[in-house]
């Protein structure tokens, strides 16, 4: 995806409400920016025409988490399955700890092998995950979140910055399909809801 999937999630310690609340609408500006642009939008040219913005939920602190960072001893290479028979190449890079909604969860952080030669995505780092709302608030096969590494012993994580992947709007994408080890218990009503039916 485009440069704006690629921004980090930010350290939030430092922002007020107000500048936490701009930034994740600048975010969500520049996604739908992208949407607009015929070489970057999934969307076809009658959906374009109509396209307004992204439905995603209000944003909500709730879901900005601090995570506790452990990376790979011995980053594993795995071939990730997608919703086609493409099995692009990734390797653990670490998991990611945190407290949502009182209970504990945690998420892997991949890494593309097939982006590292690439200097723009040198630092990409990628977290598919499933939740309770897929198939009913949100898109059935998951959403995806980016962040830029190295990354240290805490990261914030902004679940608001959930996005859909290319598959929830147009069918001639291929797209990872989450790892069973991303599927978090607690429904996450924060970031991108689904397309359609």
């Amino acid at each position: 995806m485009a440069g704006a999937l690629l921004l980090a999630v930010g350290a939030l310690d430092a922002q007020v409400p107000d500048r936490w609340a701009q930034d994740l609408q600048a975010y969500w500006d520049t996604l739908e920016a992208e949407f607009h642009d015929p070489a970057e939008s999934p969307l076809g040219p009658e959906e374009r025409a109509h396209f307004t913005h992204i439905d995603r939920f209000p944003a909500d602190s709730a879901y900005v988490v601090h995570a506790g960072f452990q990376k790979a001893d011995e980053p594993r290479e795995f071939p990730m399955r997608t919703t086609t028979d493409r099995a692009p190449r990734y390797r653990l890079y670490g998991v990611l700890r945190f407290t949502l909604q009182g209970k504990s969860e945690q998420l892997e952080v991949y890494q593309s092998m097939d982006l590292l030669d690439d200097p723009k995505y040198a630092n990409y780092l990628f977290v598919p995950f499933t939740d309770p709302t897929n198939g009913e608030e949100t898109y059935g096969g998951g959403r995806y979140m980016d962040l830029e590494g190295p990354l240290g012993p805490e990261v914030v994580l902004d679940l608001n910055r959930a996005y859909n992947p290319y598959c929830a709007y147009a069918h001639r994408f291929s797209c990872p399909r989450p790892p069973s080890a991303n599927t978090l218990d607690v429904p996450v009503l924060a970031g991108a809801r689904k397309f359609h039916d």
